[in-house]
């Protein structure tokens, strides 16, 4: 990706995060849809701006959205190249106001992320990537730092991102597996952030996510130095099948396979 189209891509996703920010200063209505996930108008706006923008800058490119995801497979398997956006992930955190939100955009090409976008609006925080330049955050003021995945933690403790309320049964499964550890809680696509910032060292998904929940956040952790597999043990990839599911998958920090074969016993 091209300097100048990442910049444009970085102002369509902070001018979203600033519409969903308006939303967010008042009252929130909630409706829900048919998977009975919940839905806001944060959620209708900010994807209508992207969508608007995406077409404005890269009109020959097409975008899969997740408040537009009706697109069939046969449509879709004839993509080499396209957009896949979050408009608002972690609409449930957003809901409870505690400013772990993010909007997401990546660019897939050949069934992987090889440019994301995560904004954090409630936080004036971007982070970028692509595989040519590598990932940095950004605050809103322009101060800009490259990121390192394998930076920064010591080893005496393992910090697993996970949830803050409850552990699944597989979850309580993997940690077993470790003497000393510690859970680190984070909402939406911020989990991948951590790790490629050095905060934390693995990110096991014992649950349903969609394609568009984590394709910016994979390109973020995977240019600074980390890696995602999914549940076979492969690079987590994109538009393979007529489902945007995605299977159980592990982001680290670095590669472990010890850790690695922990996490595909349970699967």
């Amino acid at each position: 990706m091209t300097n100048e189209l990442m910049e444009e891509t970085i102002r369509v996703a902070v001018e979203a995060g600033e519409r969903i920010m308006k939303i967010y200063e008042g009252e929130i209505q909630v409706e829900h849809k048919d998977d009975a996930s919940p839905l806001t108008e944060a959620d209708k706006r900010s994807h209508e701006h992207i969508i608007s923008g995406l077409k404005k800058i890269t009109p020959e490119i097409p975008i899969l959205s997740e408040e537009s995801a009706d697109i069939s497979w046969e449509v879709r398997k004839g993509w080499d190249e396209y957009w896949l956006v979050d408009p608002l992930d972690g609409t449930k955190e957003f809901i409870k106001k505690n400013g772990e939100f993010t909007v997401n955009i990546a660019l897939i090409k050949e069934n992987s992320p090889v440019a994301g976008v995560v904004v954090i609006p409630a936080q004036n925080l971007i982070y970028r990537a692509d595989i040519k330049n590598g990932a940095f955050r950004r605050g809103y003021d322009g101060a800009e730092i490259k990121l390192t995945a394998n930076n920064n933690l010591s080893a005496d403790k393992l910090k697993i991102v996970g949830s803050r309320s409850h552990q699944s049964e597989l979850m309580q499964t993997f940690v077993s597996n470790f003497e000393n550890y510690e859970i680190v809680a984070a909402g939406s696509s911020l989990k991948f952030c951590l790790l490629a910032e050095g905060k934390a060292d693995v990110y096991p998904r014992f649950g349903l996510t969609s394609e568009w929940d984590t394709a910016a956040g994979q390109c973020v952790l995977e240019c600074a130095g980390g890696v995602v597999f999914d549940n076979a043990g492969n690079k987590l990839q994109y538009n393979t099948k007529d489902s945007v599911l995605n299977p159980y998958f592990i982001g680290m920090r670095e590669y472990d396979e010890t850790v690695l074969n922990y996490f595909k016993e349970l699967n």
